[in-house]
């Protein structure tokens, strides 16, 4: 997994900026009763998507991030309402928000353990009644039929952790019923070649050594495609909502 601490400074920029995080926000409070009064938003990150959660009148948003540097940016962008905290262990007490949202982050997860843990405590978190948002098949969203995706096929993939089936089997089984769905545009994150090559080189493919031969084979056969710098489309993100039992 990336170190997320380290890709603070720089994360905003490579993964769609303003435009992602608005549409990000946007869907997620388009899958919110109309009541929702607060919220959490776990793995927020540097905040960018926090930040336009909390612009929505009437709510009231907590952010929170196990990353110090990214817990620290979002703090200044939402200021007040942002503290370091282990998805696993929230450090809230039962019943204390309206909805939580998840966006990017049960797919960085270890396997189906540690998913129900987090699933478990986002449960725990919300009062009776109250809506859980989260990201689903996030590795997925990025394959767009593109000439890299041709190029890339044959990478080995870690097994998602995030499937859209796992993820509502693991809600249910902690109280959390199906509430609705939406799908939102990854804005300024379609790949080109070059970029491909980057994200290979700084570890982004998790099962490909960024320095070893099956990153070069993969480098070279980006390097032959046309346009170099030409981003192919965006990505579509996947969102689902579930709801508490009352």
């Amino acid at each position: 997994m990336l170190d997320y601490s380290k890709e603070a400074d720089r994360y905003d920029a490579s993964r769609g900026g303003e435009p992602r995080a608005a549409a990000a926000a946007d869907a997620v409070i388009g899958l919110l009763p109309p009541d929702t009064a607060t919220l959490l938003d776990v793995a927020c990150g540097t905040g960018l998507v926090t930040r336009r959660l909390a612009a929505r009148p009437g709510l009231r948003v907590t952010g929170v991030d196990a990353a110090y540097r990214m817990a620290r940016m979002a703090a200044g962008r939402v200021p007040g309402s942002v503290v370091l905290g282990d998805s696993r262990r929230l450090p809230f007490p039962d019943g204390a928000f309206d909805a939580v949202s998840m966006v990017w982050l049960l797919h960085l997860l270890s396997g189906a353990e540690e998913t129900s843990s987090v699933v478990a405590e986002c449960a725990r978190v919300l009062r009776p009644g109250g809506t859980l948002v989260t990201t689903v098949d996030k590795a997925t969203s990025h394959d767009v039929g593109s000439d890299i995706d041709a190029v890339l096929a044959p990478r080995p993939i870690r097994p998602a952790v995030d499937r859209a089936e796992d993820i509502e089997a693991c809600a249910a089984a902690h109280g959390l019923a199906p509430a609705g769905q939406s799908r939102f545009r990854g804005h300024g994150q379609g790949r080109s070649p070059r970029s491909a090559v980057d994200d290979l080189r700084r570890g982004w493919f998790t099962q490909i050594a960024p320095d070893g031969p099956l990153a070069e084979r993969f480098a070279a056969g980006l390097a032959e495609l046309p346009d170099q710098e030409v981003p192919r489309p965006d990505p579509w993100f996947t969102l689902r909502a579930f709801r508490k039992g009352r």
